[in-house]
């Protein structure tokens, strides 16, 4: 009976001991986890021009170049009070966890990405990614095409007709840039079942990478 006892003891022992071991694994990938969020780098990578109140943009510079037919479009839409721009936003995330520096190479999956879009430093509206995004550690680039619609009209209305088709133009126009465009964006990363969200948003901007 003691031996039989002891054989329990050392099996209660080593169940233990596997559960203890099962938690530092997992508390290790978790670690882990949250040192790829905060390596993650994210930044604008321009547009994809759009269309306004039905109008595309695509192959127009700037208002003098509309068609009368998509002028008297756009006219009666302003003076319906909406003026719904939509386009594509591309942004670039960079996982440099890419085995370098003694580090293990290592992938990040991005589960949520809840962004609200800023023009001219204002917020307009608000999203998150369709579904989760593996973002490969190789130090490349991976694209993330995130769609917008919005209406100008809602946010802008009162700078008035000619300053909302120039904004409209400069972002999603031909030659669209994101320079007056701001992302603020709050990254997650799920590990285990477990989301792992980062605890204050960050600005997305297309001058540099930023880390959160």
């Amino acid at each position: 009976m003691r031996w039989r006892g002891k054989k329990m003891s050392w099996g209660l022992a080593l169940a233990a001991a596997m559960v203890a071991l099962a938690g530092c694994a997992a508390l290790q990938e978790m670690q882990d986890a949250l040192l790829n969020v905060k390596r993650l780098q994210f930044k604008l990578d321009g547009v994809v021009p759009g269309t306004l109140a039905g109008v595309s943009l695509a192959k127009i510079n700037d208002p003098a170049s509309l068609s009368l037919q998509d002028g008297i479009k756009l006219t009666s839409a302003f003076a319906q009070k909406a003026l719904p721009l939509a386009f594509t936003l591309n942004v670039a995330a960079k996982n440099p966890n890419d085995g370098s520096g003694g580090s293990p190479q290592k992938a990040a999956v991005l589960s949520a990405l809840a962004w609200t879009l800023k023009i001219d430093e204002k917020e307009t509206i608000n999203g998150d990614i369709s579904s989760p995004i593996e973002i490969p550690g190789t130090g490349q680039a991976t694209v993330i095409p995130l769609q917008m619609s919005l209406d100008l009209y809602q946010f802008f209305g009162e700078r008035g007709y000619k300053d909302i088709l120039n904004l409209a133009f400069t972002i999603a126009g031909k030659e669209g840039s994101t320079a007056r465009i701001t992302l603020a964006a709050t990254p997650t990363v799920t590990v285990a079942g477990l989301p792992l969200k980062y605890p204050g948003a960050i600005n997305i901007v297309d001058k540099e990478f930023t880390n959160p």
